[in-house]
């Protein structure tokens, strides 16, 4: 299982308006349970808020990559978002975040669950393409960009 399997570009999300770290997990929540009939918003924030009372999902240089099982997830999938404003998340580091990488998978997938994180934290800890996504002007490129760097990871990885 690999993210560009579970990234299509209509959740590549440019430009949401942030507010706060709360705000945007509503907002996926609310988009996510739009587009995956099995899943119910609520739910999803309630497993997402659940997940950041552990200690936050804030990774540094305006990154966050919140996840959480669900009961009701099929299979694993991600949404990407990139802020309009940074929002306060309490990153390690204190910085204000800016991009989001969303990850729900079923409540069993204990395996794929780390390795997907595994894989976005090596895809988002890599300065330039942090950089180039923050320059993108439009959800097509932030999706391209994304791939691009979802396709590199993985040719490293083999």
């Amino acid at each position: 299982m690999n993210l560009e399997a579970i990234l299509p570009p209509e959740r590549t999300l440019f430009d949401v308006p942030g507010g706060s770290k709360k705000r945007v997990l509503e907002f996926f929540s609310t988009f996510i349970a739009q587009n995956t009939p099995s899943l119910d918003s609520q739910e999803v924030f309630s497993r997402l808020i659940g997940r950041e009372r552990l200690g936050s999902t804030g990774i540094g240089n305006g990154v966050a990559i919140p996840h959480a099982r669900d009961s009701h997830c099929k299979a694993p999938l991600a949404g990407f978002i990139k802020l309009a404003d940074p929002v306060d998340f309490d990153a390690v580091d204190g910085e204000p975040v800016d991009l989001i990488f969303v990850l729900l998978v079923p409540e069993e997938a204990d395996d794929t669950h780390l390795a997907l994180l595994g894989q976005v934290a090596s895809v988002m800890n890599d300065g330039d393409t942090r950089q180039r996504l923050r320059k993108s002007e439009s959800q097509r490129q932030l999706y391209d960009i994304l791939l691009e760097a979802i396709r590199r990871q993985d040719d490293d990885a083999t």
